[in-house]
């Protein structure tokens, strides 16, 4: 699916309950019809919120993953999104139907791995195949057989007799054979060692040629950021960020001191961003340990660095350190806040640490 152009908005607080920032596409592209919309889910546990006014959208052929810890409302949404809890606020679409109201529509179009998948353990491994493909309305028991010789399972075993990491591959099995349009997995690759999850992710993609949208959750940064076009991290039950994952390559940390005995006059620097990429750039004063009495800023840039770079040297800075930004530095970002330099973890200058070796020497 080709992608829009997009254009970061950074702006506004950060915290829990802040409103999601958001990747938006440029003015004059165009999107598919959504197969996942979310307008304002909610999900309360008495005084608890486990899920609070999600607005989200799946387009036809994304890979969309979710990211967050443990507690931070991805299962609460997935659930929610397929009809299994009844949601306190707002509503949900999936493939055109209401979860709410018709959840049996919403699950003839959708294969659904949860994080705990349960199955019958006196069946035998092609037993729980046979009986998932029967069941399903598009179920097919051959592409089942073929997807578990993928994963080099043996389903002559009873699932009694199974270890956690044979029943998830049995459970993958049973949920990427039938042809619906849209795939929910939960932690896939849970129990898995790294060679077959590496073949889970490939079967993820493969579902992904043949036309399917997936919606695909994961603790492991790596496969998030290999496998998806599109993640939406969430906190504390709550949306903290949408990104493109085409947006992320794009993306970058500078990391720098002012000029010794200049003070930060944010606005002033603020002002001076051309118009052109103004929205595209956040400075923030960190404290780092090796600056001395120099003012140490940090300066996160979406876009293209290229323009950028001539207004970053007007600055005048020192001690720059330039280094993308990568899928976990967001996810600190969004979950820790993480402002700690990494300059203040770097060796001494060559000249410095001849001086220590001098001074060692002589002593």
């Amino acid at each position: 699916m080709k992608q829009p152009t997009l254009v970061t908005d950074s702006s506004g607080p950060s915290g829990p309950d802040s409103p999601p920032r958001r990747i938006v596409a440029a003015e004059g592209t165009a999107t598919e019809s959504p197969v996942v919309v979310c307008e304002q889910l909610s999900k309360n546990y008495g005084g608890f919120r486990a899920l609070a006014d999600c607005d989200l959208q799946v387009h036809a052929g994304d890979i969309f993953g979710l990211l967050g810890p443990n507690g931070a409302g991805k299962t609460t949404l997935i659930r929610s999104l397929l009809g299994y809890l009844r949601i306190s606020g707002g509503r949900a679409s999936v493939c055109g139907a209401d979860p709410q109201r018709d959840p049996v529509q919403v699950r003839q179009h959708v294969s659904y791995l949860p994080g705990d998948a349960r199955l019958p353990r006196h069946l035998r491994g092609d037993g729980v195949l046979r009986f998932f493909a029967d069941i399903h309305p598009r179920g097919d028991l051959a592409r089942s057989r073929k997807i578990a010789d993928a994963l080099e399972l043996d389903t002559r075993r009873h699932v009694g007799m199974m270890s956690t990491g044979m029943r998830q591959k049995l459970a993958l099995a049973v949920v990427l054979a039938p042809a619906t349009e849209l795939l929910i997995l939960d932690e896939p690759t849970a129990n898995l060692d790294p060679t077959v999850r590496g073949t889970v992710l490939e079967l993820v993609a493969q579902a992904h040629r043949e036309g399917r949208t997936v919606m695909f959750s994961s603790h492991v940064l790596s496969e998030i950021e290999d496998t998806c076009n599109c993640v939406a991290f969430l906190r504390q039950g709550r949306l903290a960020l949408e990104l493109q994952m085409a947006d992320l390559f794009q993306r970058h940390r500078v990391w720098a001191d002012l000029p010794n005995g200049q003070s930060l006059d944010q606005p002033a620097v603020t002002a001076s961003i051309p118009e052109a990429f103004r929205d595209q750039i956040t400075l923030t004063r960190v404290d780092s340990v090796t600056s001395g009495d120099a003012v140490s800023i940090r300066i996160d840039t979406a876009g293209d660095l290229a323009p950028m770079l001539s207004w970053i040297s007007s600055l005048g800075l020192h001690r720059m350190r330039i280094e993308p930004l990568g899928l976990r530095a967001i996810y600190d970002s969004v979950h820790h806040d993480t402002l700690e330099d990494p300059r203040d973890h770097e060796l001494a200058p060559d000249d410095e640490i001849a001086d220590h070796i001098s001074s060692g020497v002589s002593a």
